[in-house]
């Protein structure tokens, strides 16, 4: 795979700390009738440092997974995480919608279970200098592949005054995304804007007193641009049809979504997949237009009042999953 062995200095012992596995009881009791047979494959389409995928693969011994990230820190940290089950893994350098990829690199064509953990990872968030957190002074990064694309600086540095304001509303549901927008291009125009704490402190300077009572000013910026930079909404709505095509019957996908327009994504394309194709009015649904999957949860399931108040990553989790049932015809 060539991961690169330079990286922030975090060991296998700091991302066990770091990085507490949102809703993992759940994934594994939700995924588990998919994965207990034996060579069954599990994607893991977001590995991150590779907590859930542990306790996969302590928990189904038979189990190979197939582990996916575009963040090569991540990767390399996953890698030594799993370490003792390397005969069992295959890791690989991609972005989440890249199923075919992962399928070839692994030598199967369908899968039992996909696993995707939306968002931003533990590491991205704790390492302070992939700038990330508006809680944080750093470059202003944002990219999840810190070897190609645009950073966020580029973005408030080079994009225009509409096309902010576009991505803080579409991305970010901002309220305030024209005015952040013309502060940014006045800000700009005295100095580049090149650290997280330039750019908080421009929306801070921009934001009403009563607003700013409301929660952080710089939340939903630092969402749309985090999004807008690595191109994360155009994945998912490639990477959900993809993982659901590669799921043999009787598998199973569940997906952690942290915002709603990643949730509304998830929902939508769970309900086209449970839905009848038969045409109005026919009288006997047909075999070939019966729905392809099921829905395993109702609506979307939130971590459990205790968790929450354990993991404060876990308050805006929302958790869908589906099984497949039969073959497209």
């Amino acid at each position: 795979m060539g991961i690169s062995e330079e990286g922030p200095a975090v060991d296998i012992m700091d991302a066990r700390e770091i990085h507490t596995p949102v809703m993992l009881d759940r994934c594994v009791e939700l995924l588990a009738p998919a994965l207990q047979k034996p060579g069954a494959v599990l994607i893991d389409g977001t590995l991150g440092m590779g907590g859930h995928s542990e306790a996969f693969l302590e928990r189904f011994p038979d189990l190979h997974l197939i582990g996916l990230d575009r963040d090569r820190d991540a990767l390399r940290i996953a890698g030594g995480r799993l370490e003792r089950f390397s005969d069992r893994t295959t890791l690989v350098h991609t972005v989440y919608d890249d199923v075919d990829t992962a399928l070839s690199e692994a030598g199967v064509d369908r899968v039992d279970g996909i696993l995707y953990d939306l968002g931003v990872s533990s590491l991205q968030l704790d390492v302070a200098d992939r700038g990330f957190a508006y809680a944080q002074d750093a470059p202003l990064d944002m990219r999840m592949d810190q070897s190609i694309g645009v950073t966020a600086a580029d973005v408030v540095g080079e994009y225009g005054e509409g096309d902010l304001r576009r991505i803080f509303e579409r991305y970010g549901e901002e309220k305030l995304a024209a005015r952040y927008a013309r502060a940014i291009i006045a800000a700009r125009a005295d100095a580049p804007i090149e650290r997280s704490g330039q750019l908080v402190q421009i929306l801070s300077d921009a934001t009403p007193a009563a607003v700013q009572r409301a929660g952080h000013p710089a939340k939903r910026v630092f969402q749309a641009l985090r999004i807008e930079v690595n191109g994360e909404l155009a994945a998912l709505e490639r990477a959900v049809p993809a993982a659901m095509g590669a799921l043999a019957v009787g598998g199973r996908i569940v997906v952690l979504s942290y915002q709603s327009l990643e949730d509304r994504l998830i929902k939508r394309a769970f309900a086209e997949a449970t839905a009848s194709t038969a045409p109005a009015g026919l009288p006997v649904e047909l075999p070939e237009h019966a729905p392809r999957f099921r829905l395993l949860v109702k609506g979307a399931e939130l971590a459990s009042d205790e968790e929450r108040a354990r993991n404060s990553r876990a308050i805006p989790v929302r958790l869908r999953a589906a099984e497949r049932v039969r073959e497209a015809r």
